[in-house]
């Protein structure tokens, strides 16, 4: 558990059990994106139009170094919303299932459920709708195109649609002049919308999780997001080439873009061109998917549910856009590991909410915190609690103990993360030491300066290995595992990965 002052924690507590008494408990809007690295404006990035999202984050807690424990969604979604780490055996592709992965235990919307609240999954939220499907309060509802034969696919064009219906492949992106909701996630938004209007006029907290679809591939967007963006500006990755010094086990041929008309086969790389019209399609389609948010966070305030309702937006896993020559996630690079986290409490700690009166009169209370950042030794005031940058690591199996910690409800002995809580009330409080997401046979360390990846084979022993310097080579290009002077941090950091592997 990260470190907490006394007096907070120690009002929090208090917050938290007025929170659980409270005729009207706080609602959770949670909100996944699919395929979302850290593009967006309130990430820094130039690149990309987001505003809803940003607008957001400017009323919330960003956090900068947030990594999921698996890079693919399916484990990764099944690990998040179960609360347990996953291992070589367990939470390790996209097909993965809680239900069958890790039979008995608690989901997050379950558990919840359990509690009075009425849980409910609109869109894409773990891979599979009948994983767990009993313990949402009613059935995981998906939107189903005018033609099933495409799938997820979901072309508009008549071309597009003829050539997939004929020889079973499309492109990797598509710009149709409709309306939002001719595609997915306009779907998903609308069903969203309608779901906040039912949850207004119900006497019943909710959980209310929305899965949007892009920037998975295809990049298939209306053409209004297409436009946002001139394809003669779009720069393509800084970084293509391979990490000097980078293990064979660090390549994949990241077939989940190949299988797209147009798309050289493997060994060959994406031309430049078509990396252009890969990356554009990316843009267009944070910005789509940016709108959708946008709908939901306008309704919740329009029906008055913002005044009590913790909204999360997060991705499933990061992305490569052609870092170190690689597409798609499927890898232990950072690039791959790290997506965005935004946590807004209800009206940012206002006097006008019931759980932002709470929090904020126990930090009144408490006076004054001492700042980690701080260079003096005097107390300093924690400023705007539930706003700011949290540049503290987080993994996302802390995500489900932290949503339990706002609600004030009991803590489950399966849950393998710690709640950040402390840097929601203060968002230069310290993360965690170390974080570790997995991709197969490899097992990474990040700490703050550092991150290190190991790949083990069935016996257990370290077959290949990468180590980078975050603060002097954050695009990761030059693997330092094997240089002189680095033997000592080598053996500390696969020390603290083994005592990981052991206790999971």
């Amino acid at each position: 558990m990260k470190n907490l002052f006394l007096t907070v924690v120690c009002g929090l507590s208090l917050a938290c059990n007025a929170i659980a008494s409270d005729p009207k408990p706080a609602n959770v809007l949670f909100i996944m994106i699919d395929d979302l690295r850290p593009e967006l404006g309130a990430y820094g990035s130039t690149a990309v139009k987001s505003p809803n999202i940003d607008s957001l984050a400017s009323e919330a807690v960003l956090f900068a170094n947030a990594y999921v424990n698996v890079p693919v969604c399916g484990a990764s979604r099944a690990s998040m919303m179960s609360g347990i780490r996953p291992t070589e055996k367990r939470f390790v592709g996209y097909q993965a299932r809680i239900d069958e992965d890790a039979k008995g235990a608690e989901t997050l919307f379950g558990y919840l459920k359990k509690q009075g609240y009425y849980s409910e999954s609109i869109g894409k939220i773990l891979h599979f709708s009948e994983d767990s499907k009993a313990d949402w309060s009613t059935p995981p509802w998906n939107p189903t195109g005018k033609i099933k034969r495409i799938g997820h696919r979901n072309y508009q064009s008549a071309e597009n649609i003829a050539s997939f219906l004929k020889n079973r492949v499309g492109p990797a992106y598509e710009a149709a002049d409709v309306p939002d909701n001719h595609y997915f996630d306009g779907m998903i938004a609308d069903q969203a919308l309608a779901s906040l209007e039912s949850a207004s006029e119900r006497d019943q907290p909710f959980f209310m999780a929305v899965g949007f679809l892009k920037p998975h591939l295809p990049f298939t967007v209306p053409l209004r997001y297409w436009d946002l963006y001139n394809e003669a500006d779009i720069n393509l990755a800084s970084n293509p080439l391979m990490p000097m010094g980078a293990p064979r086990q660090a390549i994949h041929s990241w077939g989940e873009l190949r299988k797209f008309d147009g798309i050289p086969k493997a060994p060959h790389p994406v031309p430049d061109a078509m990396a252009k019209k890969l990356v554009h399609g990316y843009l267009a389609s944070v910005s789509y998917s940016d709108a959708q948010v946008g709908k939901l966070l306008a309704k919740l305030e329009q029906l008055n549910l913002d005044d009590n309702t913790i909204v999360i937006v997060a991705g499933d896993h990061g992305f490569s856009l052609g870092e170190h020559g690689l597409w798609v996630k499927h890898s232990p690079f950072d690039v791959a590991t790290r997506t965005p986290l935004i946590v807004k409490l209800p009206t940012a700690l206002t006097e006008t909410s019931t759980m932002g009166r709470l929090l904020g009169s126990t930090l009144s209370e408490s006076t004054l915190s001492k700042s980690t950042l701080s260079k003096r030794d005097e107390p300093t005031p924690i400023l705007n609690p539930g706003v700011g940058v949290a540049e503290g690591l987080v993994e996302f199996v802390d995500i489900f103990p932290t949503v339990l910690e706002l609600l004030g409800k009991p803590m489950l002995p399966q849950l393998q993360g710690d709640s950040f809580v402390s840097q929601l009330l203060d968002s230069s409080a310290p993360g965690k030491a170390a974080v570790f997401p997995r991709w197969h046979a490899a097992d990474v360390i990040k700490t703050d300066r550092y991150a290190m990846t190991e790949w083990f084979d069935q016996r257990g022993q370290v077959t290949a290995r990468m180590l980078f310097d975050h603060l002097n080579d954050p695009s990761e290009s030059v693997n330092l595992a094997e240089h002189k002077g680095y033997e000592s941090l080598v053996t500390e950091l696969h020390e603290q990965l083994i005592v990981l592997r052991e206790s999971r």
